[in-house]
């Protein structure tokens, strides 16, 4: 299998059974670990179950709140601490925060001072549980055109401005390519502020391969600069589920 730890996400690449049928297609698929986005919806007792009995780690979940408008912060880091407190409880490595919408009626500044002040309310919180808070750029010419943050170079420069061990960045390739490309060397440059890796390719979402990113090159990559986090597997197959997870297992280095 995979060098680099591999993580599959539960409602992207397996939705149509229940979760712990999907856990073990992941684990029959060859991953190390699964992720799921809201925890709240879920039965993390049986997932957590399924996860445990086919030997998988749970990679992460999302952490809620909106993290851009002031009026909204108690409630955001309220949010953030409930989720690291379940995160803790289940042993989930990571909790996935996005920044929310773009406020039309405030500045970009203002905005991004709210993100760093709430990240920073949240993580010691998050040190003393063990749990990384991962934010996520997401790409606003296709799928978020209201997400505020969008450019893994600002969201670098708001994890350095947080400056915890327990606040770094997902880079999801698929994002980055459509707002950045630049991927290789992004990748490389910024290691050691990146806590998670999404992939799926461009254009459609769909698993490596199947698009114009040459994953065999950036998985290369991201494994000789020393990353060991998880490779996360956000992507819509275009056919058969476990193909597709074959698919992403070739590309990756030896």
């Amino acid at each position: 299998m995979a060098t680099l730890p591999l993580s599959v996400c539960l409602e992207m690449v397996y939705d149509d059974e229940p979760f712990r049928e999907r856990v073990a297609r992941a684990a029959d698929a060859g991953a190390d670990a699964v992720e799921f986005w809201d925890w709240r919806d879920k039965n993390l007792d049986a997932i957590a179950a399924a996860a445990d009995a086919h030997d998988l780690a749970i990679a992460g979940c999302t952490a809620g709140g909106t993290l851009t408008e002031p009026a909204q912060s108690a409630a955001a880091v309220e949010t953030i601490r409930e989720s690291i407190e379940t995160a803790a409880d289940y042993g989930i490595e990571t909790l996935i925060a996005t920044s929310g919408p773009d406020q039309a009626n405030r500045d970009r500044e203002s905005q991004r001072r709210t993100i760093i002040d709430i990240l920073s309310r949240v993580a010691p919180a998050a040190e003393r549980a063990g749990v990384t808070i991962v934010l996520e750029p997401l790409n606003t010419a296709v799928d978020h055109p209201d997400s505020f943050l969008s450019s893994s170079r600002e969201g670098f420069e708001i994890v350095d401005a947080v400056d915890s061990p327990a606040v770094a960045l997902l880079y999801d390739v698929y994002h980055q390519q459509i707002t950045e490309g630049n991927i290789v060397c992004t990748l490389t440059e910024n290691v050691d502020r990146i806590g998670h890796v999404h992939v799926a390719d461009v254009p459609g979402r769909h698993e490596p391969g199947t698009g114009e990113l040459d994953y065999a090159t950036v998985l290369e990559a991201l494994a000789a600069a020393g990353y060991d986090g998880y490779v996360g597997c956000e992507f819509v197959p275009t056919g058969d589920p476990d193909a597709a997870m074959a698919a992403v297992d070739a590309r990756f280095p030896e």
